[in-house]
């Protein structure tokens, strides 16, 4: 009767609490397998840990991948002097049909192309069976690619890819402690901007003489950026501003394409080109002047009908003005030289050169500032320099002393014109300087 009882309370308790101990009961075979299951997991990666670390192992995984060879390659093939377009394909070692297919698309489609010495061309390959060409990329200049693509059928389509580039101002300005380009390069300028920025005051400023310690510029310039905010190329300089012993010579760049205008102006609208620069060269010295001298090789005293630059061996030499070349050759004592006839009444020669600009050759017309050859110690010179002429209505005079007249000077409507760039590019500056401020 007893045990009866004690059952009948018994089985009345687990009715009771009986969820409660399944629960329990749950919650320990969890905590058990889970524990199983991390150790086990512990010793299997203890395990792998082991089989990599094996110096066997490594040897044979290290041996078998250096006989696989990525499916898709991508390589860049930098162009050395001399090489042709059918040189390069015969380096990559492709299969004749293949690179025969590549040619006579070349030749059937007609496409023209340059590749010069270091220059880059892109290839991508593939390499799945033997290596087969699936794209090549040309440069054809700073902003366009050419692309010939591979189709399914050993076909190739060519297109050009004109890049996408963003057009920014830049704003730089600094302190002149020893030269222009010096104080230029201290602010990351590029070489190109500084040569432009010289160019453009070329008619005005002799770089050499006119400026001192503490002129200063200002400058406002055009880069154009990629994707990868790289600088790919430069547009133009906008404003320009040398102050010298503390005046200032502002211009801004002004184009109107009705007019055929494309050119600096001061802020009164008057272009700062005159009939001819005032230094045909950059970063040289004024070694001998026009006029009576002894003269260095032939020993006595003879009239110096020109004006000579000191200049490092190879420094470009610009055409002082535009005009046509009317001889590019020997001119006996001034070595190899070059004469051009700006108009009726102006001439230039230079001299002494070291070798002429590409392209230039008797009936070459020039332009305003274009190089034209290379500073040099030819014919009778006693170190390198530009004997440099200026010869009026056929007769040598000082070009340094000489007075020309300024360039085209902006009216009417053009005026009115220039006036809302000006006030542009000044709202333009102001807020490029309060971004470094």
């Amino acid at each position: 009767m007893v045990n009866k009882f004690l059952k009948n309370y018994l089985f009345e308790k687990f009715r009771e609490f009986g969820s409660y101990l399944i629960l329990i009961f749950l919650v320990l075979l969890s905590i058990i397998v889970i524990s199983y299951h991390e150790n086990f997991k512990k010793n299997q990666i203890n395990s792998l840990e082991r089989i990599l670390d094996n110096t066997y192992f490594q040897k044979t995984l290290l041996s078998i991948s250096k006989t696989l060879n990525p499916r898709f390659e991508k390589i860049v093939y930098l162009i050395e002097s001399g090489e042709s377009f059918e040189t390069i394909l015969n380096k990559l070692e492709i299969q004749k049909v293949e690179k025969k297919a590549i040619l006579d698309h070349i030749i059937n489609e007609k496409i023209k192309f340059n590749i010069y010495e270091n220059q880059k061309i892109t290839f991508e390959i593939d390499n799945l069976t033997k290596k087969k060409i699936k794209k090549i990329i040309i440069p054809i200049n700073k902003k366009k690619d050419l692309i010939f693509t591979n189709n399914e059928n050993n076909s190739y389509d060519t297109k050009i890819l004109t890049k996408e580039l963003r057009l920014i101002s830049v704003y730089k300005e600094n302190l002149i402690k020893n030269s222009l380009y010096a104080s230029a390069i201290d602010k990351n300028i590029n070489p190109n901007i500084i040569i432009q920025f010289a160019q453009i005051y070329g008619f005005e400023v002799d770089f050499q003489r006119d400026i001192r310690k503490n002129d200063s510029f200002q400058i406002v310039f055009e880069e154009y950026k990629n994707d990868e905010n790289k600088t790919i190329d430069f547009g133009n300089i906008v404003y320009a501003n040398l102050i010298l012993k503390g005046r200032s010579l502002e211009l801004y760049y002004f184009n109107s394409d009705k007019e055929k205008i494309n050119d600096h102006f001061d802020p009164s609208g008057q272009s700062i080109k005159k009939t001819l620069m005032k230094t045909p060269i950059n970063g040289a010295r004024l070694s001998s002047s026009y006029g009576m001298r002894k003269h260095p090789i032939l020993g006595y005293n003879k009239m110096h009908q020109g004006t000579d630059f000191a200049a490092p061996l190879g420094t470009p030499i610009m055409a002082s003005g535009s005009g046509v070349v009317i001889k590019a050759g020997w001119c006996g004592g001034g070595g190899n030289c070059v004469k051009i006839k700006h108009n009726k009444t102006y001439s230039t020669v230079y001299a002494h050169m070291s070798k002429f600009a590409k392209g230039i050759k008797k009936g070459v017309r020039v332009a305003q500032g274009q190089i034209i050859g290379f500073v040099g110690s030819t014919g009778m010179s006693t170190g390198p320099h530009l004997h440099y002429e200026v010869i009026r209505n056929g007769k040598k005079i000082n070009s340094q002393t000489l007075k020309l007249p300024s360039g085209k000077k902006l009216t009417g409507e053009l005026r009115e014109d220039f006036e809302l760039a000006k006030i542009k590019i000044d709202v333009l500056k102001s807020e490029l300087i309060d971004k470094q401020n």
